[in-house]
């Protein structure tokens, strides 16, 4: 007998299961919950490349090397020099 197509039933995960206040329309906390998580994901990327932007100035300052960022300053790129 061939599998029936017409049946869907269980097919597509669970349903999430709604509050009173999400039924009325009132929304959902988890929204602004995600919204601060993703916020505090980019402050923290922020961060993240500011620090490792802070520590490769200060080791080429160190080695004499300008870094892309100077070179591309200073109009003369390592390959020129």
């Amino acid at each position: 007998m061939a599998k029936s197509r017409n049946n869907l039933l269980g097919v597509g995960g669970q349903r999430k299961k709604l509050s009173r206040a999400e039924q009325q329309g009132a929304g959902s906390a988890r929204g602004a919950d995600r919204k601060a998580a993703e916020d505090k994901k980019q402050e923290l990327v922020r961060k993240m490349r500011e620090r490792a932007e802070a520590q490769a100035a200060a080791t080429a300052g160190q080695t004499g090397e300008p870094t892309a960022e100077q070179g591309a300053a200073q109009g003369a790129s390592p390959a020129q020099s």
